[in-house]
């Protein structure tokens, strides 16, 4: 949930609090992607009883995280620490690299992706700010990638809603 707490700290112009000292680092990916994904796993009959790592190979701190959200909210907000030992109870570990291997998903189904980290913050900003999933031009952000869009058909426009 840091993307869309970030995301709603900028936008109030409330500090955007980062756990941690913001090195630690995580790719993400968006949920129309994962979507695609799994339809094209249940597509296919040798992925039945397999599990897959679905995800982006985009690593990012969340300190960049932060500051990428806050530049493009083009929010004043300041970026504050916390330290763990403020936020959770004595004895918290976390783990401080996250990466997927996904390269099970890849050999089965040829899934890489198609939404960049900016793409989806954008998404994301535009729902919270009221643009409703557009870019700063007003342009639908899910139109570039309209063919997926009419595949998915309601499981792609529930999703581009919320």
């Amino acid at each position: 949930m840091v993307v869309p707490n970030f995301v709603r700290q900028a936008l109030s112009g409330r500090p955007i609090t980062v756990y941690g000292d913001g090195t630690q680092t995580r790719c993400f990916v968006d949920v129309l992607d994962v979507v695609q994904a799994l339809m094209r796993l249940m597509d296919c009959a040798d992925s039945i009883g397999q599990i897959f790592n679905i995800g982006s190979m985009e690593e990012v701190s969340i300190l960049a995280l932060a500051q990428r959200i806050k530049e493009l909210t083009k929010s004043s907000s300041e970026i504050i620490m916390i330290p763990y030992e403020q936020a959770y109870e004595q004895g918290f570990e976390d783990m401080h690299r996250r990466i997927p291997d996904t390269t099970k998903i890849r050999q089965a189904v040829g899934f890489q992706p198609q939404r960049t980290l900016d793409e989806t913050l954008e998404r994301i900003i535009g729902h919270w700010d009221g643009r409703d999933g557009r870019d700063r031009t007003g342009r639908p952000l899910l139109q570039s990638h309209g063919s997926e869009r009419e595949r998915l058909g309601p499981v792609a426009q529930r999703v581009g809603k919320g």
